[in-house]
């Protein structure tokens, strides 16, 4: 593998700008991450990401989106279609069980579909987070459902469709943001709650998908666990709850570090993160007076860092599909349309 730091970083617009080519040439990010101000039509999609992996050096460097359905697609019409919230499959499941499972994973199957052709092989799905009552809006919808066997059920049925489809998931956010009371792009949330409840609900789905190549960290304090931390910069949840308790030893990616959740200047959240013992971290906003000092205070991947990325990607192939995949979008949305 060619020398990649310990980062992912987003970029301003549709195009790099000349600043965007020679910072990244220099810092060579493991990866880059997509949003809404990204997106004009296919072919600029494909000529971002094509010059992204021209400029690292890497023919498979992951390009992530956030691509869930509902409320957060960045993908939209007329590139992808419109593809229904987490809610709506934990709905399909409720009624009849397998079926639920069919739909998360043909949904993730056709996101798959829609953006591997642009370059795109990463989504930060499944979505794993348990919601509680009086929890903030900000999980809401996107989740599967209010009780750990359908969101595990559902979660392990949408991270298998994107494997299948030749895209890595990317679970989060590990170890569970259901519990949240505000929104931790605006404000840190400091959760209360009993370790014993913790461990029954809110890991318990990432427990049971410890196996998956990568997850996103959680901007949120656990009281019992640390008072003074949110998991993404927290060494004792990291290590005694992420890698021990749920036994991940897959990647681990920090969330947005420019969210208000965090504290400090960049260089400390950067170097908290990586103390704590996240393996990469992300910056999303594309804002290059953030990204240097992140990038400054990025290490290259080595170590066990390297071995959980190269893992990863490994799992990057050509789709295994053999399915006719114009009759499986028609089945799917028929079978949507009857819960929406």
């Amino acid at each position: 593998m060619t020398s990649a730091k310990a980062v992912i970083f987003g970029c301003a617009g549709l195009a790099f700008t000349p600043d965007e080519v020679m910072f990244f040439q220099t810092h060579k990010p493991w990866g880059l991450i997509l949003f809404a101000r990204n997106i004009g039509d296919a072919q600029q999609i494909k000529a971002l990401t094509r010059q992204f992996r021209e400029i690292v050096g890497r023919e498979n460097a992951p390009v992530f989106i956030d691509q869930e359905g509902g409320r957060v697609q960045r993908i939209k019409e007329p590139i992808a279609q419109k593809y229904p919230s987490g809610a709506v499959l934990g709905a399909i499941y409720q009624n009849h069980a397998q079926k639920g499972q069919q739909a998360a994973f043909e949904m993730s199957l056709l996101h798959a579909e829609d953006l591997l052709p642009l370059g795109i092989n990463a989504d930060c799905l499944p979505v794993l987070d348990v919601p509680v009552p009086g929890a903030h809006d900000v999980i809401g919808d996107r989740a599967y459902g209010h009780e750990v066997k359908s969101v595990a059920e559902l979660g392990r049925a949408a991270a298998d469709g994107l494997l299948a489809g030749g895209v890595l998931p990317v679970m989060k956010h590990i170890p569970g943001h259901g519990r949240a009371g505000v929104d931790s792009h605006k404000a840190l949330p400091v959760v209360e709650t009993d370790l014993a409840t913790l461990q029954e609900v809110d890991f318990a789905p990432f427990r049971l998908h410890a196996d998956l190549p990568m997850a996103m960290s959680a901007h949120v304090v656990y009281s019992a666990i640390d008072r003074e931390n949110p998991a993404t910069t927290s060494k004792t949840v990291i290590d005694s709850v992420v890698r021990e308790y749920i036994g991940f030893d897959g990647l681990l990616m920090t969330d947005d570090l420019s969210m208000h959740a965090l504290s400090g200047d960049f260089t400390d959240r950067t170097n908290a993160s990586f103390a704590a013992g996240c393996d990469i971290v992300l910056h999303c906003n594309g804002v290059m007076d953030e990204m240097v000092p992140v990038a400054a205070a990025s290490p290259w991947l080595d170590g066990k860092a390297l071995d959980r990325a190269e893992r990863a990607t490994s799992l990057l192939s050509q789709p295994q599909v053999g399915k006719d995949m114009a009759q499986l979008r028609k089945d799917f949305n028929r079978l949507i349309s009857t819960h929406t």
